[in-house]
């Protein structure tokens, strides 16, 4: 059996700190028969603001445009989730919310995990609480322990790279590889055991 973990960079900014943290999880992280990761970068999907009659939760979109549907396809052949997330303004930004008001029943069931980063010492913990009841409310099962990267810049060179001599490298590498753990034990679980409604 193999697992599929979708990577979702959440942050639409040409120069976000979000796109060094998703490349060094691009370098650390390869397919193998086990698990084979997608790697969804919001820049790539120019999503346009939500403008549909319907609820995604209750009925599907009727009229999406090409780039929604790639990415609710995307979605949906994923068994699992790891989104990235700033924080802004106390909350996570708008183009990752706007992304998920678009999603319905591809998501339902399936195991997510947050790791919420920032240039500030909060690490962007704000961005997680108000990211955890918009999953809840798509259906998905939300990892318990969000992973909080804080004060982040000096760690993640340009390349992708983690600074060994920045403080708190070491805890971070650890961090997003406990991530990485628990994604794909939680989306096997699911993906063998799929939940069945009465």
């Amino acid at each position: 059996m193999t697992v599929h973990i979708g990577i979702i960079m959440g942050s639409t900014r040409q120069a976000a700190l979000g796109a060094r943290i998703f490349t060094y999880l691009q370098h650390q992280l390869h397919d193998t028969e086990a698990v084979q990761y997608t790697w969804l970068d919001l820049r790539d999907y120019p999503l346009p603001l939500y403008d549909h009659p319907e609820t995604p939760l209750e009925d599907p979109l009727s009229d999406p445009t090409a780039t929604e549907t790639q990415w609710l396809d995307a979605l949906a052949a994923q068994d699992g989730y790891v989104i990235l997330t700033p924080e802004y303004d106390h909350a996570l930004p708008g183009g990752l919310k706007n992304a998920l008001d678009l999603v319905g029943p591809q998501v339902d069931h399936k195991p997510v995990q947050i790791v919420a980063y920032s240039h500030f010492s909060d690490g962007g913990i704000l961005a997680a609480q108000s990211l955890v009841p918009i999953l809840q409310m798509l259906k998905m099962i939300v990892l318990p322990d969000p992973v909080l990267l804080w004060s982040a810049d000096p760690n993640f060179a340009l390349d992708g790279t983690l600074v060994p001599t920045a403080v708190n490298s070491d805890h971070f590498a650890a961090r997003l590889a406990d991530v990485l753990h628990d994604i794909m034990f939680y989306a096997g679980l699911f993906k063998a055991h799929p939940y069945v409604p009465r």
